[in-house]
Formats: C-alpha cells, structure tokens, sequence
C-alpha cells in the first residue's frame, strides 16, 4: 500500500526509514502523529512486521485509542483489542508485563494496583504505626516524596542515606514502612508499574531476551518527556538491530516537576550512534508571524536542537501585545474583544482560547465573562469557587456569619484535620440540638456536656474559641478580607495545604486571589451573596464556549485564536524560575513557546502592570519573553490608574451622582459616599458597597 500519499519529503523520510535507529525532530503542528501512524502502517503493510512485534508507546490512553483507529483505517484491519496488542501508555504495558512475567522476580501476577488514595491510605497506617503525626508532616507530602523518588528509581535505602534535615529521616522512615506493607499486601503503586519493570529486565535475563526477540520495532512518542525509570526500559528492550524510532520535541518539554528529563531525547544520538535524524519543520497550524515570535522565543534557550519551523499558510496577523493597568482590566479586555468579535459574526465563541501559568488566575476570566454573557469551559480544572481550599474557607465565614450552618461546619470541623470522629461529631450534633444553642455557642461551652470523651471536648471547646473570635469581627463589621486573613491564620490553613505536593502552590494562590478579591467588599454579607452568584452562574449548554486553560494543559491543543495572560516577571515566567536559575527559566520558555504554537491565526500576548496578591498590590515588569518575540504591536492600557498623591496614597475623587464603570459590576451611579466606600446602584439593578481603592472605579 501507498502509505506516503499525502506526506512532504520530510514526513516520507521518515516513513520509509529501513532499519537501525531513528530519531524525528518535530517541530509544534508538523503532523508528528500523522508520521508515527504512517510508519507503522509501512512497517504492517509492506515490511512484514506483525503487529505483536511492534511496540509502541504513547503518553495518553486516549492518544493510544486514536492511533490504533488511524491504524486500522490505513491498513485495512478491524479495530479490535487484538490488534496492535502492545500499543498503550508505559503504565498500561508495564501492568502486561509484570502479570505475564513478574514472576521471575517474585510480583504474584495476581497484585493489585494502588491508586493515589490508595497509597495515602497506606502511608497513614505506617505513620501510625512509626508514631508520626499527620500534624507534622502531611501524607501527601509523603506520598509525593515516594513517587519522585522511585521515578528517579531511588529505593529506601538509598533514600536514606541520602536523608541530611528531619523531615527527609522521617519521610525515609514511613518509605521503608510503606514498602514494607504494600509487598505485604501484594500490591503495587503506579510508580512500581515503572521500576518493578525496570528490576524484571535487570535481574532476569531471560524475560529481557524474550521481548528483545519479540518486539522486532519500538516507537516512543513525547520521547522529550520520558523519566528516569521509563527511559531505563527502553534501552533495556532494544535489540542487537537497533530499530528504535522516538519522535519528539526538547522545545515542547514542560513536564521536569513530573520527573520527565528532556535531556533523553538530546543524547539520543549518543545513546544510539549512527541513528538517522528527520526534522519535520513544516508546520500545519500556525500563521508565519506567530511562528516567529515563538521561534525567536525558544532560540533564546541554551540546550537544545537546532530547527526552524515554516508554514505555507501566510503570513498572517502580527503577534499583539497589550499592556492593562490590573487583572481586573485585563479580563475586561479579553471578554470585551470576545464579546465584539461574536456579536458581529466574525467568530464563534468556541474559536477563542485563554491561557495561563497558574488556575488562580482563572477567577478574573470567569467574572469578567459572567458580567458579559460569554460561556466558557474550564478545562482540567474546576471554576474557582468550586476549588477545595476556597470551599473550605467559604465554609468557615457562612458559619461564623450564620452560625446555625450545619453543613459548613460538617465541612470545616475536621479541617484542617483535628481529630474529631465521626462518633464524636455525631454526638456533639445532637447534644447540640438539645442545648438550644447555637453551633458556635455550642462549641464553646463543649464542657457542659458529658457524652464526649476529654480529648473530644477540648478540640471542640480549641475551634469555638477561634470561630469566636472570627464572629467577634464580624459583628464588628470588619472588611472581608481582614477576617479572610484572620482566619487562615488562627486555623493554620495555609500550613495545611502547603503539603509539599506539586499542587500546593496553587492552592497557595488560590488562597491569596480569594483575600485579593475580598479587597473591593466593605461588609461579609455583600461578599458572600456576590459569592453565591459567581457560584450558581450558568455557562449554558451552548456548545461554543470560550476555552480556559493553563499552558501546560493546553500542550497538544489547537485553537484559531489564543489569548495568553499574565505576561509579567515574576508570574510567567514564574518566581520560581527567576530564583532557581537557567535551567528552570529554560523550562519556563520552553512553556511560553507550547502555548504561542497554540494558535493558528491570531495570538494576544496580555500583562498587567499591577496584580493583587494576597490582598497587596503589587507592580511588576512586563515579561522578558515579551522583549524575546521580537517586533509586535503593542497597545497601552484603556482604563487610567487610581490617582495617587505624592505619598503613593489614594486620593478620593467620586461624589453621588457620578456615573461609574465597574470592570466586576458594569456600570451604574453612586448614591452613597462613607469615608473610602461608596455604594453604587448598577444598571443590573443590584447596589454594592465597594472599596474603592480596589474596586478601581471608572468616571464615565
């Protein structure tokens, strides 16, 4: 069969490679999984390789189901579970591998699998049993340690040795528990399916030489972000023919925080002298002034291959970049841009994308396309109020406003994790009820009852006393944001979520976003209702939705028109990246790059010159990536900054009757002046009382 129609030279080449390895550089929207499908098609349809003798890995299952269709198309076959039998993810094959032959080094074939609860669950028994309190050191904080120490194929043992600071000697106490207990169980984690495959091909030379025999041909996409473990696999299968094909991208590699280690697919050659390599550089997707941009972007990085994309799609609309005053702006100026666009039938509501470094930047977005009707999807991600630690903190300020919530306080109760059980929460309930008090008043008189145990009365007595407290500057009418901060200090919230886990930054943020948002509020119950409205927002059922994502979930996406926000030092590239060095801020350009090749006609690169942080306001410098892109087009910020005197302090300049824009509210009238808050009547029909050193009002 024909399986180079449709394919530039570049492609063919690849396709067509004989024997020995090979190594396909390709460039963002080359048609890298259109060349993988046809190679593979070559090798079933005109070399004589049966499928079982070809072993070919992906990084998604869904990406996995998608090429065995093409598969199956092109050559001809039913798409069965028999065919192409060991095309899937590492994790999928591993799990075949290890029930087929782990024997030889002692896994029961019938093991099961842990999940990520699983192995929390575990790490808690074996705390328990070494007397490590969940209060010192979190399990996922323990489980994210384990996880990055097996990828990196470091055992208990060497964890240990390696273990100078206390929580490191104790993270390296419960891995050895935990080892201990899980073989006992007969199970294994995600990360054994890993180096348990490793061990089998290095201590039996008989199972390596079974699949080396077997798979005639391998092929590895995303080989740029292979860890330790999984590139340690590879090269044990490979054969004395060498009939190696990756392909990949170092340019695209994001994923270092997961384990991956670009540094596999730039010593390919080395690990494989002789290997042939195909650059696709013909690019399917983007104009030529994006790819530009993002190619004077990346060139700026030090390690990496050498290549330069080209398109025969034109040149397209130059590359915008547009400077706002704050995030508030910033949206407004996305959702209005979206909003123009559709409302003139130029674009549809699902063509637009806006990407982000962090999901606590998403808050913005969603109320200024609230305020604007325009529907949008979160993807891998949940809306910002639906998030866990803003759920948690909401929680705690319904029930210290309305202490009678009961189902905020069985939120709340055990968080962060106090002890109570489920008996002894059951029992204060209903003591509770009896008492005729209120849930608050209740806790703090906990000692008048006497069906709980000592320890119960005086954890519970211990959280009325700081929900006390918080209620006293409620009735005070203290700001929003003041009680916010008050609470995650006296409940040590921001010591929970920081975990240790690659997720606690975020959460971190997520925290910080909610006190900044709280800012424009001067009373809780104006900022719990607006709350509750952000919460019940519909975003319809309409199939066009705007897209929002971050960078690094939007790899491996499209879209005609892509946003990308928060283009300021400090944000993207991260903090982070600017403290730790070249090599991180080389992984931060190698993200501005992904996201840029996103969009295939018109890319808007955004910043603001000042962003709330935890309720501080904070100014910060656009983003060297912007300054890398080359000649763009930049426009200035549409809204004026509050005016400030000479001290840096805000003056007050509103009056009743001054009509006003509000980036959150719309526009509307003021009808009230108290001190620094006015209350303004919005053409919604609703009043708000604002803040207006952050509410950032605009005289019209």
């Amino acid at each position: 069969m024909d399986v180079t129609k449709g394919l530039n030279d570049a492609q063919k080449s690849a396709v067509l490679h004989e024997s020995g390895p090979l190594l396909i550089l390709a460039g963002a929207g080359s048609g890298k999984t259109k060349t993988l499908t046809h190679r593979i098609a070559h090798l079933v349809a005109n070399q004589g390789v049966w499928p079982n003798e070809i072993l070919a890995v992906t990084f998604t299952n869904k990406a996995a189901r998608e090429m065995r269709e093409r598969l199956a198309q092109l050559t001809g076959q039913p798409n069965t579970r028999g065919f192409m039998p060991w095309m899937g993810t590492f994790h999928g094959i591993c799990v075949r591998m290890l029930r087929q032959d782990g024997a030889a080094i002692g896994i029961n074939p019938n093991y099961v699998i842990y999940d990520e609860d699983d192995r929390q669950g575990l790490i808690k028994q074996a705390m328990k049993q070494l007397s490590i309190g969940t209060d010192k050191i979190k399990p996922r904080t323990v489980s994210a340690a384990i996880s990055n120490a097996k990828n990196e194929l470091v055992g208990p043992s060497e964890y240990n040795e390696a273990a100078h600071y206390p929580q490191q000697q104790a993270i390296a106490k419960i891995y050895e528990r935990y080892e201990s207990m899980r073989k006992q169980a007969g199970a294994l984690d995600f990360d054994d399916l890993l180096i348990e495959t490793v061990r089998l091909f290095r201590e039996s030379d008989d199972v390596r030489r079974k699949y080396q025999t077997q798979f005639r041909h391998i092929l590895i996409d995303e080989y740029q972000d292979t860890n330790a473990a999984q590139y340690a696999i590879v090269k044990s299968l490979v054969n004395n023919d060498k009939n190696i094909c990756v392909v990949g991208d170092d340019w695209q590699s994001i994923y270092s925080w997961r384990g991956a280690d670009f540094k596999n697919i730039l010593n390919f050659e080395r690990d494989f002298p002789g290997a042939l390599v195909v650059k696709l550089e013909q690019n399917y997707r983007s104009t030529e002034a994006i790819l530009e941009a993002a190619h004077n972007v990346i060139t700026k990085n030090v390690e990496r291959t050498d290549k330069k994309l080209w398109t025969e799609v034109g040149a397209g609309a130059p590359v915008q970049v547009q400077a706002t005053y704050d995030e508030a702006e910033e949206a407004y100026a996305v959702a209005s841009r979206v909003s123009a666009q559709v409302a003139i039938g130029a674009r549809g509501y699902g063509e637009f994308a806006v990407l982000y470094r962090t999901n606590a930047q998403s808050l913005a977005f969603e109320r200024a396309f609230m305020q604007h009707r325009v529907p949008y999807q979160l993807i891998g991600g949940t809306r910002f109020y639906d998030r866990k630690e803003v759920k948690d903190i909401l929680a705690y300020l319904r029930l210290v406003y309305q202490p009678n919530d009961r189902m905020s306080f069985s939120r709340i109760v055990n968080v962060p994790t106090r002890g109570v059980g489920a008996t002894s929460f059951e029992k204060f309930m209903l003591w509770q009820n009896q008492s005729g008090m209120d849930i608050i008043a209740a806790l703090v008189n906990t000692e008048q009852t006497n069906t709980l145990t000592p320890r119960a009365k005086q954890t519970l007595s211990a959280l009325g006393d700081k929900l006390r407290h918080l209620q006293v500057m409620v009735q005070a009418e203290a700001a929003p944001a003041d009680i916010i901060e008050r609470l995650i200090e006296v409940i040590g919230y921001r010591d929970y979520i920081l975990d240790g886990t690659p997720q606690a930054e975020d959460r971190e943020a997520n925290i910080g976003v909610l006190v900044s948002d709280a800012k424009s509020f001067t009373s809780l119950p104006d900022f719990l209702e607006e709350v509750a409205l952000m919460s019940s927002f519909d975003t319809g059922s309409d199939e066009q939705k705007v897209t929002l994502i971050t960078l690094h979930g939007a790899k491996g996406l499209e879209y005609p028109v892509v946003f990308m926000v928060g283009m300021e030092d400090g944000l993207f590239p991260s903090l982070r990246a600017l403290e730790e060095g070249p090599k991180q801020l080389e992984e931060e350009r190698r993200l501005c790059y992904v996201g840029m090749t996103r969009a295939r006609e018109e890319l808007h690169m955004l910043y603001a010159q000042s962003r709330m942080q935890f309720g501080q306001r904070g100014y910060s410098q656009p983003s060297r990536f912007l300054e890398d892109m080359g000649h763009i087009i930049t426009s200035r910020p549409a809204f004026m900054a509050p005016q400030l005197n000479e001290f840096d302090e805000f003056v007050m300049d509103y009056e009743i009757g001054d009509r006003v824009r509000s980036l959150q509210f719309g526009s509307g009238e003021i009808v009230d002046v108290d001190g620094m808050a006015v209350t303004v009547r919005f053409e919604s029909g609703t009043s708000k009382k604002l803040n207006v050193e952050y509410a950032r009002l605009e005289k019209l």
